[in-house]
This record gives C-alpha cells, sequence and structure tokens, in this order.
C-alpha cells in the first residue's frame, strides 16, 4: 500500500463501494444526465470518502469567472477539485486540461475528474505549461473493490487520510513503480553495465560493446510508447537524477578515503 489507510476507513470504502457499484451500473443504463451524475458523484463523497456535504463540498465552486462542479475544502485549506461529465461521456484530455486549469487558478494541488464510472486522481505540475499528471485511474464498473487502486484513490483522498504529505508519498511511489520509470531504468548505465556482463557470461568470447546492448534493450526489448510519451521524458529525468546523486555521493565516499591520515607506527619503548 503506497500510504497506510486505517482499516475504519477500509472498511467504510468497501462497504459503500458494493452498494455505489450497483448504483453507478444502474445509472449508466439510464443514461443520466450531467446535473444527475453529479449529484451521484456528490453522495460518494460523502458516503466513501467522508467529507461532510455543504460544510466541506462546495458545488460550482467560483474560480476566476468560471465554475468548477465540485470543490473539496476542509478548514481552510483546498484539498482538491472535481470535474464531472455526464454518466456516459468518455473522459478526454480536454477534460483534464479543464480541470487542472481550474486547480492552477485556485490553486490546489490535486484534482478529480470523474464521469461517476471511472474516477481519475491527476496530481497538478505547475511548471509551464501547466499540466496534470494521472496518478490513479478507477473504473467502478470493472474494478474489483479490493483492488489496491481502489484503497489508494478513496481512501488517500479521504478525509481522515488526505494530507499534502500523504499525497505526496502516493505520487512518489505511484511515479516509481510505473512502467516509463521501469523501462527508464532499464536504459540506465548499471542496469545496462549488469546486462553486457551476463551476456559476456553466456557464450566464450563474447564482449558487447555497452552502446550496443543499450541499443538493443531500447529499440528490441522495450516498447516505443515507454520510451517517447511524455510521461517517459519525466521518467527519464528522475532516473538522471538518481544517477547523478548516486555518483556524488560514490564521489563523495572516494574522497573521504583518499583524505583519511595513514596510521604513524608504534613507537618503540625497547631500548637499543
Amino acid at each position: 500500500m503506497s500510504i497506510k489507510i486505517p482499516a475504519k476507513v477500509q472498511a467504510r470504502i468497501a462497504q459503500q463501494l458494493k452498494k455505489y457499484q450497483a448504483t453507478v451500473i444502474d445509472a449508466r443504463k439510464r443514461d443520466i444526465n450531467e446535473a444527475d451524475t453529479a449529484h451521484l458523484a456528490m453522495d460518494i463523497l460523502c458516503d466513501v470518502f467522508g467529507y461532510k456535504k455543504i460544510e466541506e463540498i462546495t458545488s460550482e465552486r467560483a474560480i476566476k469567472g468560471t465554475f468548477a462542479d465540485l470543490a473539496v475544502k476542509v478548514g481552510n485549506a483546498f484539498r482538491f477539485i472535481v470535474e464531472v461529465k455526464a454518466i456516459n461521456i468518455e473522459l478526454k484530455e480536454v477534460h483534464v486540461t479543464q480541470v487542472v486549469n481550474y486547480a492552477a487558478n485556485l490553486p490546489a494541488d490535486w484534482v478529480v475528474l470523474t464521469n461517476g464510472v471511472r474516477w481519475q486522481a491527476y496530481k497538478v505540475n505547475f511548471n509551464k505549461p501547466i499540466a496534470g499528471t494521472l496518478v490513479l485511474d478507477v473504473d467502478l464498473c470493472t474494478s474489483n473493490l479490493k483492488d489496491q487502486d481502489i484503497f489508494d484513490l478513496f481512501g488517500g483522498l479521504s478525509r481522515e487520510v488526505f494530507t499534502p504529505d500523504s499525497m505526496s508519498q502516493m505520487f512518489k511511489a505511484k511515479q516509481a513503480m510505473n512502467k516509463y520509470s521501469i523501462a527508464q531504468l532499464l536504459l540506465s548505465d548499471p542496469v545496462v553495465a549488469m546486462v553486457r556482463r551476463e551476456l559476456r557470461k553466456l557464450a566464450d568470447g563474447l564482449n558487447p560493446d555497452i552502446d550496443d546492448v543499450r541499443g538493443l534493450i531500447k529499440d528490441q526489448v522495450i516498447k516505443r510508447e515507454l520510451i517517447e510519451a511524455d510521461e517517459a521524458k519525466v521518467a527519464a529525468k528522475a532516473v538522471r537524477r538518481l544517477g547523478r546523486a548516486s555518483r556524488a555521493v560514490k564521489s563523495i565516499d572516494r574522497a573521504g578515503e583518499s583524505s583519511e591520515p595513514t596510521a604513524e607506527p608504534p613507537v618503540s619503548t625497547a631500548t637499543e
């Protein structure tokens, strides 16, 4: 589990989602409109996430001349914005841009995009251009309600668990364990060097160039999308930072070893 979810919260999520899964499936069959989907989303924010209706969930929140569907605020702090689409509307990138722009103007670090069936949580990136990074994506109609992502999304964003630190921890864990990060690690110097060593063991006299090994992994092992997607660029930067930090630590260690004073020979107390 990315972050610790109290047993009481896990029990509420499991119990309430079992009820709402049937409700959502029925609502999709009836093709409810956006307004009714927003009411359904608010009920889920109350019963599953644990927030207090009206007091902590604001509908049609005004943000610089426009309106976000729902905003969750506890005390004086906004936790996240929720953008709701009609239940049979497919969630698209334009919707992500819309809700991320709302968050940037509030501001809020997290946003949720939902059509009642799919629930997506995005981390807002305030660099230019402002964008959202998908962290969790859950389908209430098809997901096993015991799936880890269910508890990470509905538990991590719950009233009892949500904190800036806990969500930062979840974000880092999800980023580290995604397919783009794994692909970049496979191309990193330590991993390529290890593969080269193992290849040399497979056949006598085999001594491939390390760049040839890297090219083989890149061109024939890893899917192209895992290298060329925007998410891959983010992962590549993280892996490069890891490599620089590792080299810096080794450099400091070597410098420390070389600067250690040599031991003085013991002084003899014996008489000539």
